[in-house]
């Protein structure tokens, strides 16, 4: 460890426990905010693995239906029944402080309540599997924004952790052994010093009563 570049005097070593001290609970404060962090992500990880799955299967599901339409109904017809869409939908984007990571929160709102709206065709000259299609991506919609959020929180989470992990090593591999370091050093000199003035001062004493004991 480096010891740091300081006089070696009272005022500063009594700064220097200072600092120690405020680095110790700033060390014991990022610990227990990585620890916090990686419980959270952890929940989030397991929340976007069972999520995806979820959202694959569905998006499996509306492919087989829109490929068998695609094979049962001419490209013109399905390109005309999916042309002018009844639905709408807006996305709101908020945020979410955890942990002081400012995580994103997605909100979907329809243009209309009305579920049927979803299909913008008269089902007369379509075929079932493009209804089957339209409502499996309808049904799958919401989990894909939630799951856009989810992974878009554990991609900033994972850089906080990160950013905190170098913290606390930086705390305590480097700045807490160097204060720690030059304490010692600062104590040790101050002792040094002290024993030198003391001999000094003997030595004084001896002269004086040396010369004293000669005048008489």
């Amino acid at each position: 460890m480096a010891r740091l570049n300081v006089n070696p005097t009272r005022m500063e070593l009594s700064n220097l426990k200072k600092k120690l001290a405020s680095a110790r609970r700033g060390h014991r404060l990022l610990k227990d905010k990585r620890d916090e962090l990686m419980r959270q992500f952890m929940i989030l990880i397991k929340e976007n693995r069972s999520l995806r799955a979820e959202v694959e299967r569905g998006i499996t599901e509306a492919n087989r239906y829109m490929s068998v339409a695609g094979s049962v109904m001419q490209r013109e017809v399905l390109d005309t029944a999916l042309l002018m869409p009844k639905q709408e939908v807006e996305i709101a984007v908020g945020e979410k402080n955890t942990m002081s990571v400012n995580v994103p929160q997605f909100t979907s709102k329809f243009k209309t309540s009305d579920t049927n709206d979803i299909y913008s065709y008269g089902m007369v000259f379509t075929s079932i599997d493009l209804d089957g299609a339209v409502s499996a991506l309808s049904e799958i919609f919401p989990k894909m924004i939630k799951l856009a959020e989810i992974e878009k929180s554990c991609q900033l989470m994972s850089d906080e952790i990160e950013r905190t992990r170098r913290r606390v090593n930086a705390l305590e591999h480097i700045m807490i052994p160097d204060y720690e370091d030059t304490i010692k050093y600062i104590t040790m000199k101050l002792s040094e010093n002290e024993r030198s003035t003391t001999t000094s001062l003997l030595k004084v004493k001896d002269m004086v009563l040396k010369q004293s004991h000669n005048y008489q």
